[in-house]
């Protein structure tokens, strides 16, 4: 059986679409038992009325446990309550102050478990103006600046993916990780918060930047003289990724993998300041020498010459590209779709992950029956508190 970084490790997640149970996920791929609070019959909104067959809820949720607890009962909120103590962290992403209006804040599940580690991930952070306001992906990326950074000329673009969201995720897992670590040297409670609009901070570092150094709000276009990257087309109609930054190494294998080395005697592109100057100048320069030939040659001579570069792939192409294959990121089910599994190995051997999702209230007995008897536990599916489909 394959030993996991954080087995033994109980987490209770009490929230759902993707941010929060996207960083769950990470953490159950990392070995820890994650159960996940859900409401009866319908369970997380995600499941989109297909149970365990919704891709996105499988993707985000495989291999947790499901428990459907109606929360809005006294019994359902005592059920909870109990089984507090039996978890090492209790991670949620409602409205800042619901779970606390339940009883189940952090001050409350702190004298059930006095070491446990709780965790919050909202909108916009649990005070100040905008504090109760809701946010998904769309509207991180909106206030964080990100939409700003995919602009031409003032007209912003949305984007294809769920960077905001998936940031989030990954800046809980973190932030969990860290909590443990500091409940290990001193043995006390963490608190742990975060939100959309701080995780989104970490992807616009460089925007910041170079507002800083350009004097003024960069766009789409701004970073590129900086990095003196390209994106260029080949004769075969494919495109190619090329990012030298400013280093003159990298220039000089551009310039020899193209055969036009006359441009590093060229006094608008010899150094990196002027190539940054003249850099809408050297674009369709590079374009053009890319367009005569097709990307397998491409491929070949930019790797003899050592130049930082990469096929522009789709989402299908990246999964069957030979190096994701080989380095066994992509768990493909029967049924085609690809769960990724942890972006971490641990000895050389990565996290396996579960492939399965659970059913709404898959594990409502098991669970229950951690902390109540068997006739109690009747009751409550009796009355509809508990749930299993």
């Amino acid at each position: 059986m394959q030993h996991k970084p954080l087995d033994g490790i109980r987490i209770l997640e009490i929230g759902g679409y993707i941010s929060l149970p996207f960083g769950t996920s990470m953490l159950c791929g990392l070995g820890a038992e994650v159960v996940k609070v859900e409401k009866p019959v319908l369970g997380e909104d995600f499941r989109r009325r297909m149970n365990d067959g919704s891709p996105y809820f499988r993707q985000y949720n495989a291999g947790k446990r499901s428990l459907s607890v109606d929360l809005k009962t006294a019994e359902g909120v005592d059920l909870v309550k109990a089984l507090v103590p039996r978890f090492d962290v209790l991670l949620e992403n409602l409205r800042p102050g619901k779970l606390a209006a339940m009883g189940l804040g952090p001050e409350d599940c702190r004298a059930l478990r006095p070491d446990l580690v709780y965790g919050s991930v909202t909108g916009f952070g649990s005070t100040g103006p905008l504090a109760d306001r809701p946010a998904y992906d769309t509207i991180g990326h909106a206030f964080g600046g990100l939409y700003s950074l995919f602009s031409d000329e003032g007209r912003p673009q949305l984007a294809g993916g769920l960077s905001a969201d998936l940031v989030t995720g990954l800046t809980t897992a973190a932030g969990v990780l860290a909590a443990l670590v500091g409940r290990l040297k001193t043995g006390q409670p963490q608190r742990m918060e975060t939100s959309i609009m701080e995780a989104v901070s970490t992807l616009t570092a460089d925007g910041i930047t170079q507002a800083f150094e350009l004097g003024h709000d960069p766009s789409r276009t701004s970073r590129h003289p900086q990095a003196q990257n390209f994106c260029v087309p080949t004769s075969t109609g494919e495109y190619l990724a090329v990012h030298l930054s400013s280093s003159q190494k990298f220039w000089q294998s551009l310039c020899r993998a193209l055969e036009r080395t006359d441009l590093l005697e060229d006094p608008r592109f010899a150094e990196y300041r002027a190539r940054e100057a003249n850099y809408f100048e050297l674009v369709p320069i590079v374009e053009a020498e890319f367009a005569r030939k097709p990307k397998e040659h491409w491929e070949r001579v930019l790797t003899e010459h050592d130049v930082p570069f990469a096929p522009v792939l789709s989402m299908t192409g990246y999964l069957d590209h030979p190096q994701v294959r080989h380095l066994d990121l992509a768990d493909r089910q029967p049924d085609g779709l690809a769960l990724l599994r942890p972006p971490w190995t641990f000895g050389g051997e990565r996290p396996d992950r579960s492939p399965v999702a659970p059913k709404v209230g898959a594990d409502s007995r098991a669970v229950a029956s951690e902390v109540l008897a068997a006739e109690d536990v009747e009751k409550l599916f009796a009355t509809g508190v508990l749930y299993e489909s």
